[in-house]
């Protein structure tokens, strides 16, 4: 499979080409910065500009988006959806794209995440530039897309190849946490670029 990979030199981003190349597949990189995965092909593009996409993507399986943008600066999130998708409707390859867990139900309380009582004001900017990138995308009938959302918490950890799905709730543990290590992140990620499960749709994760 080829698999082209936009924020590769990201934390999640990074860890989606070691996957992908850990299981064979010929894996292209996009990025500001040179990634350090030697076994990848590697192009200079932006995600928010569709005719960088456009070209870039041709020629590939699927698509894996993984920016993120500095903070001050979130709204690159939705300029880089809206980028994709236009640029992917011209080439017709398939998006997964990483999203936020802003918008999945916490179980139990049936609010989506941001709403929820301890939700960290700081982290309130980039919450809704993901709510505004998961509505520009859901709308989206003519890109074969899938959107991933991350746990509530996803920070580096360890590799175990174990985590469950879910929908549109958090995906939580017996305590009432969630969360998941980036690199089965990863896995899941790559999982769905090889089964496509879970097209037009959202999915999440969590251990």
């Amino acid at each position: 499979m080829r698999i082209l990979v936009f924020g590769s030199s990201g934390a999640v981003g990074s860890r989606v080409v070691q996957e992908a190349v850990r299981r064979g597949h010929e894996v292209t990189t996009v990025s500001r910065t040179r990634p350090l995965q030697p076994s990848a092909h590697h192009r200079q593009g932006d995600a928010s500009n569709p005719n960088d996409v456009a070209a870039l993507s041709e020629g590939h399986d699927v698509v894996i988006s993984a920016t993120r943008p500095p903070p001050g600066q979130e709204g690159q999130l939705v300029e880089a959806a809206k980028g994709l998708l236009i640029g992917l409707r011209a080439s017709g390859v398939r998006l997964i794209l990483v999203g936020g867990a802003a918008s999945l139900l916490v179980p139990g309380l049936e609010v989506p995440l941001v709403e929820a009582p301890d939700f960290p004001e700081s982290l309130l900017p980039i919450a809704l530039a993901c709510i505004e990138q998961y509505e520009v995308i859901r709308a989206a009938s003519d890109v074969d897309w899938t959107y991933v959302t991350p746990p509530a918490l996803l920070e580096p950890g360890v590799r175990t190849g174990g985590y469950r799905l879910g929908r549109d709730h958090l995906v939580t543990a017996d305590d009432g946490t969630s969360s998941l290590s980036m690199e089965d992140f990863a896995i899941a990620l790559i999982d769905e670029a090889e089964r496509a499960r879970h097209r037009r749709t959202r999915f999440t994760v969590g251990t």
